[in-house]
């Protein structure tokens, strides 16, 4: 005798559980996005002072680069075609 026939609330669990061949209705959208939210929030921790700044410094580094690139290339652009802004 397997689990499911001793015990039917074994089974009845696993007919609540995701069967990918049902698609998921929007509740259940809904409850496993707040389910998976509050496990990353769990794990998740308050960064201290040096990891602040190391994340800080590279974001203000990426912002200058790309800020940088789109300059170049408004001023190729404005030296190539002429016009004005």
């Amino acid at each position: 005798m397997d689990e499911t026939q001793e015990n039917p609330q074994i089974h009845h669990e696993e007919s609540q559980q995701f069967n990918p061949n049902q698609p998921e209705t929007k509740w259940q959208k809904l409850k496993s996005f707040f389910k998976e939210s509050r496990r990353v929030l769990r794990v998740t921790k308050k960064p201290n002072k040096e990891e602040f700044m190391t994340v800080f410094k590279v974001t203000a580094i990426g912002t200058l680069i790309i800020g940088a690139m789109g300059f170049i290339i408004f001023m190729i652009k404005q030296l190539l075609f002429g016009g004005t802004i």
